[in-house]
């Protein structure tokens, strides 16, 4: 029995005829990549724009009663050109001035959105000779805007059972009403992991222009390690640090199912990319770390009592604070007598000297330190836990870089250690930590 193999291709793989090609040769060289969801088209230069982007600019136009005609101009040049460089027979222009009528005519930011991947689902079904499956016909939103996962898995199981092959654009949906609906960001993955979910698909290929997960940022890190394997678990907690290929929330719908993710990469289909996994089944890479990712702009207040640990809703009573100033802490690592609130300062903002008056008249701590310009380290590994050094081997490495840890917290799970570090030091701390582990 044939498996399935469902592909998303971001902005970058559609930029442009040539990257049209490429995505071409990928699926036909695999007759299980059945079910493709594409982006709208990227930028194809640094000065280029986005075309999604463009569509916003003509949303916002109507709104200011402006003429978007130059900003429409420039869209339609995009697609023809795709078209024409692809000596394609479609005659794309009744879309487009389908798409125009309803932007004059006030049609929604979402709308607007949305269009840059119906577009380019048009084209590359075309080019592929598969069926063109509209978004808005198998995704859905409920009256209140929130994804309708058991009415989208219906449907999308009903509608692709007995097709062959198919493009499905990303991004978007329908509500009730029939009105377009985008997802937030990130919302291509997530329609492919949707679809994925729905066909009962084996794998979902997600490519981009990277060859996968590297262990640490290139921009800090020369030609880091990729990364082969990684459980969801893992990737979470890289991703909630800030290393992102694919957005986060993108994971769940296969993750609940057990469908392994494929990050890979559309200019070089050879490189074997990243294989995302299920958490369970045993570790093979004992001792070893998967990844290090960290963040800057963070700011801790360490609060000291005595006999804190005994006070009876003292943790209760800081964390009412925060909450009655609506601000949220990124970790709280503690001790007997003391405890931290690490939050960051885009939530702090022009809060902290009322927060910390707060603190001390409900809390009457013994005292409260404030250290402003903190960065959080997290190394992360499954290979990590219950083996003997670990710790010991990633403290010293910092020591030998004269790095100062002002912090440190290991989750239960044993897979994270989080060390917060002076801003100053970010760099070097993470390039010492994978130096020593890489």
């Amino acid at each position: 029995m044939n498996k399935i193999v469902v592909t998303k291709f971001g902005g970058s793989s559609l930029a442009s005829a040539e990257q049209f090609r490429k995505v071409k040769a990928i699926i036909d060289s695999d007759e299980n990549r059945r079910f493709v969801v594409p982006s709208a088209p990227g930028k194809r230069n640094s000065k280029d724009y986005k075309i999604t982007d463009l569509l916003y600019l003509c949303h916002a136009h109507v709104q200011q009663g402006i003429s978007f005609d130059d900003v429409f101009k420039l869209i339609i040049e995009r697609y023809t050109q795709i078209i024409s460089e692809l000596s394609l027979t479609l005659d794309i222009m009744p879309y487009l001035n389908e798409v125009k009528e309803k932007l004059t005519s006030g049609a929604s930011a979402d709308y607007a959105a949305s269009r840059g991947e119906y577009l380019n689902g048009l084209i590359l079904s075309n080019f592929l000779d598969a069926e063109f499956v509209d978004a808005a016909d198998v995704i859905f939103f409920d009256e209140f805007g929130n994804f309708d996962a058991e009415k989208t898995q219906a449907t999308i199981k009903e509608r692709l059972s007995n097709v062959h092959k198919a493009v499905i654009p990303g991004f978007y949906g329908s509500t009730p009403d029939g009105e377009i609906k985008t997802f937030s960001r990130g919302g291509s993955d997530f329609t492919g992991s949707v679809i994925a979910r729905g066909v009962g698909a084996d794998l979902y290929e997600n490519w981009t222009d990277v060859s996968g997960f590297l262990m640490a940022d290139p921009r800090i890190v020369e030609n880091p390690k990729s990364i082969e394997k990684i459980t969801y678990r893992e990737l979470r907690e890289l991703a909630y640090m800030g290393a992102s290929v694919l957005h986060e929330e993108a994971i769940f719908p296969v993750r609940d199912v057990g469908i392994p993710i494929n990050i890979k990469n559309t200019n070089a289909p050879q490189d074997p990319g990243t294989l995302i996994i299920a958490d369970a089944g045993p570790i093979d890479h004992s001792g070893t770390i998967t990844g290090i990712a960290g963040k800057k702009g963070f700011t801790v207040i360490a609060i000291e009592k005595t006999l804190m640990n005994s006070e009876l809703g003292f943790c209760r009573r800081l964390l009412s604070i925060l909450e009655m100033h609506g601000v949220a802490f990124e970790n709280m690592p503690s001790g007997i007598d003391s405890v931290s609130l690490v939050i960051a300062d885009s939530e702090l903002k022009n809060k902290r000297d009322r927060i910390i008056e707060e603190i001390k008249r409900q809390c009457n701590p013994d005292s409260i330190e404030v250290h402003p310009n903190m960065a959080l380290v997290a190394t992360v590994g499954r290979g990590m836990a219950k083996t003997k050094g670990i710790s010991a081997k990633l403290f010293d490495a910092m020591a030998k870089e004269k790095v100062n840890i002002r912090m440190i917290n290991q989750g239960s799970s044993e897979i994270n250690i989080i060390v917060g570090v002076e801003s100053n030091d970010f760099e070097k701390a993470i390039k010492s930590i994978y130096k020593t582990f890489e």
